[in-house]
């Protein structure tokens, strides 16, 4: 069985029994570094061999990966912080291992932007869609598609790359409402509330979660169910262009002149 283990985020405090239960009870942990992994296991105290398992060998250490759960043995898979598939490896195991028809489960616990939303105050329904492509057009293409979603948009950045990528979004998407999140659950976590306009003025120290707040919808006035009802009600077609063009904002003209060509 394959164990996707979730991890603490900032505080190493925050870990389920049961992840501590399951690092334990396995034969091997698959982790992005050792040297952070290391970090956690000693604070719990977990003697476990350690086998790298991050995106430059993602392919080849999936291959051993399931030739070793074909053998009956129990691994867990965990990344620095976090859980596991979201913005970090772990995608093409769970595609591999399903293919396979080989058993895993997911054991609960921290991730980054769950947390990053409910510190926003921003409503649902909402979209994850972590970092920007590194490609200058996908990148561009994809805040363009996002740009006209009704939800709330999170990204994460890295601190290198946290002002570019706001100038870059501001560019495309439009100034816009947004939280930028960073520290999570550690001593300094901080979240500053500003526009893509403004951009990020605080401290550029840590990893980052972007929230960009959807628009609010503006109302479209059936203009041609309005003016029938003005028109029902007795009021002559200048009356009633005149009444809509100063509610909607429109030109009274361009309405009175639809009026008669549908005449």
């Amino acid at each position: 069985m394959l164990y996707i283990v979730a991890t603490p985020i900032g505080n190493l405090k925050e870990i389920t029994h049961r992840a501590i239960e399951v690092l334990n009870s396995v034969d091997y942990i698959a982790c992005e570094d050792t040297r952070t992994s290391k970090v956690l296991l000693d604070h719990y105290d977990i003697k476990k061999r350690l086998v790298a398992y991050h995106k430059f060998n993602e392919q080849k250490e999936s291959k051993s990966i399931i030739d070793d759960l074909k053998q009956g043995k129990d691994i867990a898979l965990i990344s620095d912080a976090g859980m596991p598939g979201i913005s970090d490896p772990g995608a093409v195991l769970v595609g591999q291992l399903i293919e396979e028809g080989l058993e895993y489960t997911v054991v609960s616990g921290p991730s980054a932007f769950t947390n990053a939303f409910v510190l926003s105050g921003y409503p649902t329904p909402m979209t994850f869609i972590g970092f920007l492509p590194d490609n200058t057009s996908d990148r561009d293409a994809l805040l363009e598609d996002v740009a006209k979603y009704q939800s709330t948009l999170i990204f994460y950045c890295s601190p290198h790359a946290i002002e570019k990528d706001l100038q870059i979004m501001y560019n495309i998407m439009g100034d816009r409402e947004i939280a930028v999140v960073r520290e999570i659950s550690k001593k300094f976590e901080e979240i500053s509330f500003s526009t893509l306009k403004e951009g990020y003025t605080g401290v550029v120290k840590g990893e980052f979660v972007v929230l960009i707040k959807p628009k609010k919808q503006e109302k479209v006035m059936d203009i041609d169910k309005n003016l029938q009802i003005l028109l029902d009600m007795g009021l002559t077609k200048t009356e009633a262009s005149k009444v809509i063009a100063k509610v909607s904002g429109l030109k009274k003209g361009d309405i009175y002149k639809n009026l008669v060509t549908k005449d």
